[in-house]
């Protein structure tokens, strides 16, 4: 890994227009992708997590959705900036991504086949035959059986794990440098998230790409990811190496996600959930967001919006974003 980021995210904010009036869905967002490094992106429903990557994708749903403020920096070139043709071209040969429903991402009239092999048609001028052989050595790779002879099946044809490694086939095909994958286990059974999981380290590891994986799952990216960003209300909360995030989460928001995953290996005892839900992004708490959810938020907490910042007796790169972060680590702070 060289010490300059592949992608690198800077305040950036995404605005989408309703009749209801304007909901802040990214809300200053910074985060930077090195080279070869897994990042996962964490946070509940709404959080902002899936907007982001469609902002760096340069597909927002038009014209509701519009980025308003920041820079996407990839390979020193800005995103937003960039000639939208070049961007383009930048898609699928250097940035890909699977997407969160491989059943409605995938075409139900077409084979998986001649989908696959579109991305050769298209972006190397493959011939039918050619993109064919590609599109079953690629089938091969992610771990479907018999794929010279399933490579004529339609979508519907598969199980759940079996299109999503089909997505994850087409987003691999042109090699890219960067690789975002948007929930990619949600409704599958957790002996297949393990397999996606792994075969997406797998993949990262051979070709040396960087990997974005966004979740509400704290539990499937803890043996796969290098570093994580929390997200809540459009906002990064807690960043840092995973290992050190997930064993001295410093923010209440992290804590209670923790708080909520099974532990097989524990006691049997009630999971405890994070309270309340997630706040209206058109009518933003005042404060900071999570204070009606917090366990031990103060009349400060209400007033005043804390800052993303390095955490007293932790490793630089660990930022949270809570004014009792100290103390919450410590255990010093008690639940209000």
């Amino acid at each position: 890994m060289t010490d300059t980021p592949l992608l690198s995210v800077r305040d950036l904010a995404v605005r989408f227009r309703t009749g209801a009036g304007q909901v802040r869905a990214v809300d200053g967002v910074s985060f930077d992708v090195r080279r070869g490094e897994t990042l996962a992106v964490l946070g509940e429903s709404g959080s902002g997590k899936s907007v982001t990557a469609q902002a760096i994708m340069g597909i927002l749903p038009r014209p509701a959705g519009e980025v308003v403020a920041g820079s996407i920096v990839y390979d020193g070139r800005d995103l937003l900036a960039e000639d939208p043709n070049r961007v383009r071209k930048l898609r699928g040969d250097e940035i890909a991504m699977v997407f969160q429903d491989p059943l409605s991402s995938l075409n139900p009239v077409f084979r998986v086949g001649w989908q696959i092999g579109e991305m050769f048609r298209r972006h190397r001028g493959a011939s039918r035959r050619d993109a064919r052989a590609a599109a079953v050595e690629l089938m091969e790779r992610v771990g479907i059986p018999a794929a010279r002879r399933r490579v004529d099946d339609f979508p519907h044809q598969f199980s759940g794990g079996m299109r999503q490694r089909i997505m994850i086939a087409m987003a691999l095909a042109l090699k890219p440098r960067l690789l975002i994958a948007d929930e990619p286990t949600t409704a599958l059974d957790v002996t297949v998230q393990a397999q996606i999981m792994r075969l997406l380290a797998d993949l990262r590891r051979e070709e040396g790409m960087a990997l974005v994986l966004i979740t509400h799952d704290l539990g499937v990216v803890a043996d796969v990811a290098d570093r994580a960003l929390l997200m809540y209300a459009g906002r990064a909360v807690e960043t840092g190496d995973i290992r050190e995030v997930y064993d001295h989460a410093a923010h209440p928001y992290t804590r209670g996600l923790m708080a909520s995953i099974p532990d097989l290996d524990a006691p049997r005892e009630r999971l405890t959930p994070v309270r309340g839900a997630p706040p209206n992004l058109l009518d933003l708490p005042s404060g900071c967001s999570f204070h009606p959810r917090c366990p031990h938020a103060t009349d400060r907490c209400s007033v005043d919006d804390p800052v993303l910042r390095p955490i007293d007796g932790r490793p630089e790169e660990h930022r949270s974003a809570c004014h009792y972060a100290e103390e919450v680590l410590a255990g010093e702070r008690e639940p209000v």
